[in-house]
């Protein structure tokens, strides 16, 4: 077996089973985009990323992630249709079948970590057969200091195979790719898939499950940001809520664009990078993320302009689930280290499609919690064949897919953290306004932004509030660069009756959602809950 890459690190394969034909160890950025160039993994763009594809699978395949259920999972998982029990057996098997499949194979090696805060980081092995997706951990992952791999041990693997396939009549699986987490034996198998996405995700539900479960520490799916007077903002939000986009803020340093914890010293990210939807983008409207793609950078199933190099962001012959890669420091104000103060301002980002909720909206405790569990977003009409008109999209914690554990376990973490700090929560709405998708419009970015702002700055502590009449939240009558007209829904639609009747629908809908957590649900938390009633005239 031949080594090849840095020569300093500790070579420990052999307690990993694996041999292979060629081992690289630890490579450069471009050392790997030379090896993806010539192995014919992708091309170069003229940004100077890399633009590679992933196959048949352009997203995660979520019935397709599987636990082990054994001795330390069995009673501690939250098992169902998110967390699907995988036997330790089929597991040992699949992944003896892996290392056979590896011995005459070239692979590339890296160690890295998770968790910029010293105190709970979690060092990482990543083991790919594919060079391009071993640079996507270089970006994504944090990296060790070079002195830091001589004597690095890794407590937690990945073993990603993208060209290998299960038998499900044999190894268990449901098709022939998956993603197996083994929380005892610390290692995540994944086959079958090039969307390099499983390896982020998969380390994501390990950290979900470990520190609450083992730590005591808040697990978060969000972005971070810090302003110059060392203030911390957190922003929760499914996909396409504008979570990496409202916190890749050119006036405040970014702490992490997707997933972070909360100490009991602050915020942390656990990556050392950025994973963003590229659909559509352009340098107007999102500058930061425009300026990262450069060399380093991948591109995952973008076309470019034909006869040319040029990346074609509006092209979704693929996929609208294209996306970039990139290193957290190919964004200037990029905080280092990755670590930010409590947070004295949550936002939860949602795209309501149904065009009901407040553009923002400050919320109590109770609401908080409740709003938190919810994980509300929709879906807009013409996604899928048959859809015409919105659909919610409920993710308890604002990412379901990665909770090893109960909703109410992170639920409780944040409300404890909420009290102890003070935090300010808030709701906002990046989705639209003036009627729902297909009627109204998208809510303008500028005001986006100019209302986190005002929250951030103190602006809206002071200025005239309503209840909304169905969710009860407090909405702001004024907020500065933004005009009044906008600040409350019902308002901007021209059919007033039309905005009841859909707001009263939207609430039942988080109503209904609810039931299956009520059981754990305090009568503080459930005082969030909309008045169903109040939405009818």
């Amino acid at each position: 077996m031949q080594e090849f890459g840095l020569k300093s690190e500790k070579r420990n394969l052999a307690d990993m089973n694996i041999t292979a034909a060629k081992v690289y160890w630890n490579l450069t950025p471009a050392e790997l985009v030379e090896h993806a160039l010539a192995n014919g993994e992708g091309l170069l763009a003229d940004n100077g990323a890399i633009m590679c594809d992933t196959g048949q699978f352009t997203g995660r395949s979520p019935k397709d992630r599987f636990i082990v259920k054994d001795e330390l999972t069995e009673n501690t998982v939250w098992w169902g249709d998110i967390n699907i029990p995988f036997s330790p057996e089929q597991f040992d098997a699949l992944h003896r079948k892996m290392l056979n499949y590896l011995k005459d194979k070239t692979i590339y090696v890296r160690d890295a970590y998770v968790g910029a805060h010293p105190d709970y980081r979690l060092n990482l092995r990543v083991v790919n057969t594919k060079a391009w997706q071993n640079l996507f951990c270089h970006n994504m992952f944090l990296r060790p200091k070079r002195e830091e791999l001589v004597h690095f041990v890794p407590n937690f693997t990945i073993l990603c195979i993208p060209e290998f396939e299960a038998d499900p009549a044999v190894d268990g699986t449901r098709q022939k790719n998956f993603a197996i987490l083994n929380l005892s034996k610390r290692m995540i198998l994944i086959g079958g898939t090039g969307y390099a996405g499983e390896m982020k995700k998969g380390v994501f539900s390990v950290l979900n499950y470990m520190l609450p479960h083992e730590r005591g520490i808040l697990s978060m799916h969000c972005s971070a940001n810090m302003g110059n007077a060392g203030d911390t903002a957190v922003f929760f939000g499914l996909s396409g809520t504008g979570k990496t986009t409202l916190s890749a803020d050119p006036n405040r340093k970014l702490i992490g664009d997707d997933e972070h914890g909360w100490a009991h010293d602050g915020v942390f990210n656990f990556e050392g990078g950025c994973y963003a939807k590229v659909i559509n983008i352009t340098r107007e409207s999102e500058p930061q993320i425009w300026d990262a793609i450069k060399f380093g950078a991948i591109l995952e199933n973008v076309r470019c302009f034909e006869g040319t190099r040029t990346p074609d962001y509006t092209n979704k012959s693929v996929t609208e689930n294209t996306r970039t890669a990139y290193p957290i420091y190919h964004i200037e104000n990029a905080l280092e280290p990755s670590i930010g103060g409590h947070p004295k301002n949550i936002f939860f980002l949602t795209a309501d499609a149904f065009g009901v909720l407040p553009p923002i909206s400050k919320l109590t405790p109770g609401q908080a919690m409740y709003h938190f569990i919810s994980g509300y977003t929709a879906k807009v009409a013409g996604t899928e064949v048959g859809v015409t008109e919105p659909q919610a999209t409920f993710s308890a914690c604002f990412g379901a897919a990665f909770l090893p554990l109960h909703p109410t376990k992170y639920a409780e973490l944040l409300g404890e953290n909420m009290r102890k700090h003070q935090v300010n929560v808030w709701l906002v709405n990046t989705g639209w306004t003036g009627g729902p998708y297909g009627v109204g419009s998208r809510m303008k970015l500028a005001y986006t932004r100019a209302m986190l702002t005002a929250a951030l700055e103190g602006k809206l502590d002071n200025v005239e509030y309503k209840a909304h009449p169905v969710f009860g939240v407090a909405v702001p009558q004024t907020c500065p660069n933004v005009p009044d007209e906008v600040l409350n829904p019902r308002d901007t639609w021209s059919n007033k009756e039309a905005y009841d009747a859909q707001a009263q629908k939207l609430a039942q809908l988080f109503v209904q959602n609810f039931t299956k957590y009520e059981a754990f649900a305090n009568d503080e938390i459930m005082s969030g809950a909309p008045v169903v009633e109040a939405a009818s005239k």
